[in-house]
């Protein structure tokens, strides 16, 4: 009986360990596939049928317009490469968080964890959910615009939806991702097949002279780039769930270049498809490009656009604070943020706090949310970052040699992604100047005031607040012991 009650004894004391262990770290749960499919359904999302106007506005013409989707393709692709040297030369989850800190050091790394946390990743999911509302509530307002309050009620709705399932289960949040990757592919499929038969049937005439009236100066092309990126947003994602991913050494470079080349070839082929039905004052006029497409293309059946497009732009949000909640976490696991953030709850082994978190500063966005503004206020933002940490690769070639590299890129290509985001950071500020990129560069300075307050001399209230947490944590796993060892 004693040798019995010992062996049951250990055996108890392994689980509470195990169920310790699991608390403080993430699960690989995540392969190639649910890899492929974050990637692909974080960036096709609503940036493709809501860019295209922007794009074209910008530049004035069919073709500049598809050469600029076509290299912001091949942008987005380069990056990612460079993005595949940092993650598997540091396998932490966090995306640019544990790539700057190791470049140079914490202040920068801090300033990418506020502004992502405060301004990119918030707007960018506000975005997403304004643009979802707008296609579902529109063929409930025929002939008008839907009242701003019904579509950001709609959004705040969608933000607590997707914020509950993620933070409910990571399984639960990559089956939603892999669904709503395959549907909103069906509407893509759709758009891209109906196009090739237009052209093949002779709907060339959007074509000719497409060169002409095309706007040449840095501010259009930065602005029409600014659009562009953000439809191809999300090429950076995989690398916030590192630590999830299974085998990410072979993983995380196959997804990348899997996904990303066939989102821009979807890209190019899909405003093909839109030229081979409207001309570019028609498009420019369109409330809804894929709408108006679906109307004159698919009728009676175009009623599947604007539901396939709500899948599209749900499955783009729902990869956005999958990943977006790693971030939080990440930077409270270092400090960086209050310490409750990085704390995973015990049964979901979701990191909860942090997708909280981040849900509700999302929400607030929407408050005064503006979809143009928002855009451009994000794009500012996160290729200033962007450009950063891939020239943090460069300075980490020569002062950490020692690091292992997996896989490693040519140097010239993140010289030339650096020198490529300096220009899309610079180009709509010398042309076009707005208070927008004021405001912005001053939150992202405010940051340094909340670094040294609250991080770099640790005031005590922050601290109070995370052993209270702490506490409560230990006092979980203590009734847990006593359940299993009564007195």
């Amino acid at each position: 009986m004693e040798e019995t009650s010992l062996r049951k004894r250990r055996e108890d004391e392994k689980s509470i360990q195990s169920i310790e262990h699991k608390t403080t770290n993430l699960q690989k749960e995540l392969g190639l596939f649910s890899g492929i499919c974050i990637i692909v359904g974080t960036i096709i999302g609503s940036g493709i049928f809501i860019s295209p106007k922007s794009v074209l506005s910008n530049m004035e013409a069919v073709g500049p317009c598809l050469i600029v989707w076509a290299a912001c393709g091949i942008l987005a692709t380069l990056g990612a490469l460079c993005f595949a040297e940092l993650g598997t030369m540091i396998t932490k989850s966090g995306g640019e968080y544990p790539y700057l800190m190791e470049a140079f050091g914490p202040i920068p790394a801090y300033l990418f964890s506020w502004t992502s946390l405060f301004v990119i990743k918030p707007s960018s999911f506000a975005i997403i959910c304004l643009s979802f509302s707008e296609y579902v509530s529109a063929p409930f307002y025929s002939g008008c615009n839907p009242p701003q309050v019904v579509i950001k009620l709609l959004a705040a709705a969608a933000i607590l939806l997707i914020t509950t399932v993620n933070a409910l289960s990571v399984r639960l949040g990559s089956y939603v991702q892999n669904v709503f990757t395959a549907t909103k592919m069906v509407i893509v499929v759709v758009i891209i097949i109906s196009g090739i038969v237009l052209l093949a049937q002779g709907n060339t005439r959007n074509f000719e002279n497409s060169f002409e009236g095309t706007k040449l100066s840095l501010g259009a092309i930065g602005l029409a780039f600014y659009n562009g990126l953000w439809a191809y947003d999300g090429w950076n994602q995989l690398n916030y769930i590192t630590e999830e991913l299974r085998n990410p050494f072979r993983n995380l470079p196959l997804a990348i270049i899997i996904g990303i080349p066939l989102v821009t070839g979807c890209y190019i082929l899909m405003n093909v498809s839109y030229f081979t039905v409207m001309t570019a004052t028609e498009l420019l006029q369109s409330q809804a490009v894929a709408v108006t497409f679906g109307d004159r293309v698919l009728y009676p059946a175009s009623w599947v656009v604007p539901l396939f497009v709500a899948f599209s732009t749900l499955g783009a949000a729902n990869g956005t604070c999958f990943t977006a909640g790693r971030l939080v976490y990440v930077a409270g696991r270092e400090g960086h943020m209050l310490k409750v953030l990085s704390y995973v709850s015990v049964k979901r082994l979701t990191p909860a706090p942090a997708i909280i978190f981040y849900g509700i500063i999302a929400i607030i966005y929407i408050i005064p949310g503006d979809i143009n503004s928002l855009v451009n206020y994000f794009s500012f933002a996160a290729w200033l970052f962007y450009g950063l940490t891939i020239f943090g690769l460069v300075v980490m070639r020569f002062t950490r040699k020692e690091l292992k590299r997996p896989i490693k890129v040519p140097i010239f290509i993140p010289i030339l992604v650096t020198l490529l985001s300096v220009f899309l950071v610079l180009a709509p500020i010398i042309s076009q100047p707005a208070w927008e990129y004021l405001y912005c560069v001053l939150f992202m300075l405010s940051g340094l005031i909340f670094y040294f307050l609250f991080v770099y001399y640790k005031f005590g209230w922050a601290q109070k607040i995370s052993s209270k947490y702490q506490l409560r944590d230990c006092f979980a796993v203590s009734k847990v012991r006593q359940a299993r060892h009564p007195v």
